[in-house]
């Protein structure tokens, strides 16, 4: 199960690639890209065959580009672990779950379609963060964040982003990150020429660049607290109401300049315009943070 899961990544990973009109063909030794796309030489091997008998390459030169209906679902590619955090974040995007209420291992169980073992693990992780408490029968409290939580989710999030945003824009120009990048500005344009009926996609299209930005760090202490920040920045994003359109259609602006900035590969213009994002994102959190408080003062 597992090693089909990591086929279909990898398979994938070099459509993505095939996705550059740039690129004529596909370079790289067997083992040079078992090592930049963290797979077996046998994968790879699979996956090039495939790719030929599908039409996509003749030897490595590239014949057709890939359409969306040639990549494998998502849900495919993933490990259940992926899997739980995915539909975890979904579930709490949409389920308007507040402070203090309950969640039920169980009912997560049924929902998601994996173990209960699987579940008390990734709450397990979450609860180290102090975002969760363990209470009897398989019962577990959401607790919601602080100020003060906030305060230093914030600063840890401003040295990892700013350190991985300036990693990506060293990568070489072929590096399959830079061919995900133009996709994602691209879905910015589309999304901000439809703004007014799609605003609430933003928060799908906000986790996939961030994503990429913390995986170009590769480390994995840095992509491990990635997970903890979209959930957050998330959750609280989507509670707070007020101006969503218009928050989003500013963040989506600064995205583009974020972007931009990267693909420039000026280390000076990257950090200011992280920054600047971040400082929204600070300024964001807090203040739902604050209203928050106060609906929890409220009688």
């Amino acid at each position: 199960m597992r090693t089909r899961a990591v086929y279909k990544q990898v398979h994938n990973a070099m459509l993505a690639r095939l996705k550059d009109p740039m690129l004529e063909e596909l370079r790289g030794s067997e083992a040079a890209l078992a090592q930049e796309f963290r797979s077996s030489r046998t994968t790879i091997r699979a996956v090039l065959a495939a790719l030929q008998q599908a039409g996509f390459l003749e030897g490595r030169h590239i014949l057709r580009r890939p359409a969306p209906a040639d990549f494998f679902p998502s849900g495919e590619t993933q490990s259940a672990a992926a899997l739980v955090e995915l539909r975890f974040m979904n579930w709490i995007l949409h389920s308007d779950i507040r402070p203090g209420q309950p969640v039920n291992v169980t009912q997560l169980s049924r929902q998601f379609g994996v173990s209960a073992t699987v579940i008390r693990g990734y709450l397990q992780r979450l609860r180290h963060y102090g975002l969760l408490e363990a209470r009897p029968n398989s019962t577990w409290i959401f607790r919601g964040i602080t100020s003060a939580f906030a305060t230093e989710l914030c600063e840890i999030r401003e040295i990892f982003e700013l350190r991985s945003a300036r990693h990506l824009a060293t990568l070489e120009p072929g590096a399959p990150a830079w061919v995900e990048l133009r996709q994602i500005r691209a879905e910015h344009l589309a999304l901000l020429q439809d703004i007014e009926g799609r605003f609430r996609d933003f928060s799908a299209l906000d986790e996939r660049l961030h994503r990429l930005i913390y995986d170009a760090s590769e480390n994995r202490f840095v992509m491990e607290f990635y997970h903890i920040i979209s959930i957050i920045f998330h959750y609280h994003y989507q509670w707070n109401k007020v101006d969503e359109k218009a928050r989003n259609r500013f963040a989506i602006l600064q995205h583009l300049d974020y972007i931009d900035a990267l693909h420039s590969r000026d280390l000076d213009a990257v950090e200011r315009s992280c920054r600047a994002h971040l400082n929204t994102g600070r300024e964001t959190l807090m203040l739902s943070t604050g209203m928050r408080a106060e609906a929890a003062r409220a009688p």
